[in-house]
């Protein structure tokens, strides 16, 4: 067994969703609070582990399915270097040594990965054929990382802010589904059962109705009473031109450009939205902790 291989299957590249989990210590004005930001890296180190033990046990159920994928068929467990009992057993040592780093950490940290663990199970063994909730549980483990990163240091979570994220993942969950369908065509079905179930319109008017409303929450969210009055300021509305642009980019690069199916890739490969993602952030933690 190639150790390299292993590190592979875990998909590092991927680890970027587990920034969401720092959205709790922007949010809550404590960024830079040193011993708040070490735990939330550390809740961030815990779920890259996490999160790289389900790809394991992912790769080894979906096997025959990713061998017929044309991008998926190298991964290392498709491909045959790793096999399949070796994936398994490193899934099993990662993931129980991951919730007992969550639980010294923090008991409700602790909850939160339990529930990311078996979520995402459930979606691997059985749910991810359940047509319409399957983006519902893909979209879920983002919402968990951001109520995981409130919960590890014990700071309350605004519902808007629940509310926008929920309604972002979905918009990535949707548009991943309609990358996976467009690009194997005819294939689809055979590398994912599920995709029977949906058209590229159908999966249009959803991401159109997700998108319209993930817009619409974060403005509403930027100016009202509650935000103002948590934050002294109203000038988060001055984001709102970097979540329209970031936004805007995603569609274009999943509709013109036939991309989507790995959203972390996007992010780092694609340069304007990373300045769109970079100016958000800087902007945010501009207005909330400097230019009030």
């Amino acid at each position: 067994m190639n150790v390299k291989d292993i590190i592979r299957s875990l998909r590092p590249v991927q680890w970027t969703k587990n920034f969401f989990l720092f959205a709790a210590l922007l949010f809550a004005q404590k960024i830079f609070d040193v011993p708040l930001f070490l735990k939330t890296l550390g809740a961030f180190v815990i779920f890259c582990l996490l999160s790289g033990s389900l790809y394991l046990v992912n790769d080894v159920l979906d096997f025959e399915e990713d061998r017929v994928h044309p991008k998926k068929s190298k991964r290392p467990i498709a491909s045959g270097r790793v096999r399949r009992p070796q994936a398994v057993a490193a899934a099993v040592v990662l993931s129980a040594a991951s919730l007992a780093c969550a639980y010294v950490l923090n008991p409700r940290f602790f909850i939160a990965g339990a529930a990311y663990l078996v979520l995402q199970l459930a979606y691997s063994l059985k749910l991810k054929h359940v047509v319409i909730l399957d983006v519902f549980l893909v979209a879920s483990g983002f919402v968990i990382r951001v109520v995981a990163g409130g919960l590890v240091i014990d700071v309350p979570l605004s519902s808007w802010l629940l509310i926008c994220t929920t309604l972002l993942a979905l918009f990535i969950a949707m548009s991943k589904r309609r990358h996976e369908l467009v690009l194997l065509e005819e294939n689809a079905s055979s590398h994912r059962p599920i995709l029977k179930e949906y058209s590229a319109y159908l999966l249009d008017q959803m991401i159109s109705v997700v998108t319209a409303s993930t817009v619409i929450a974060y403005c509403l969210y930027t100016v009202s009473e509650d935000t103002v009055r948590k934050f002294g300021t109203s000038n988060l509305i001055y984001t709102t031109p970097f979540v329209l642009y970031g936004i805007f980019r995603y569609l274009y690069l999943v509709h013109q450009k036939g991309k989507g199916g790995s959203p972390e890739e996007l992010i780092i490969q694609d340069r304007p939205l990373q300045i769109a993602v970079f100016l958000w952030i800087a902007s945010a933690v501009g207005i909330l902790y400097f230019f009030k």
